[in-house]
């Protein structure tokens, strides 16, 4: 989804996508069977994150999928902040 917007910030600006933590991953596979937008992808040991700027902003829905508690996402509130800030900064840009 490389080009997209959101909110009129480059996707790529936007650092909302999950993280796996890779002692709790088992690689049972169920985010990416979840997750319709090929985030995720099966690496040798655990999950990995393959397409991170494909991760729909503000959705974290994977990770109450994820029965090993191993998927996180960024704290709401500082990205809420974050993603002021970076609306101030791309207001007139066109």
């Amino acid at each position: 989804m490389a080009g997209q917007t959101y909110m009129g910030i480059p996707r790529e600006e936007i650092p909302w996508y999950p993280t796996i933590d890779p002692y709790l991953c088992n690689n049972c596979g169920s985010c990416m069977d979840f997750c319709s937008n090929n985030v995720f992808a099966q690496g040798e040991l655990h999950t990995e994150v393959f397409n991170p700027y494909n991760c729909v902003v503000g959705c974290s829905a994977c990770q109450n999928d994820c029965e090993m508690g191993a998927i996180s996402f960024p704290d709401k509130k500082e990205f809420v902040k974050l993603l002021q800030e970076l609306r101030e900064k791309h207001k007139n840009v066109a």
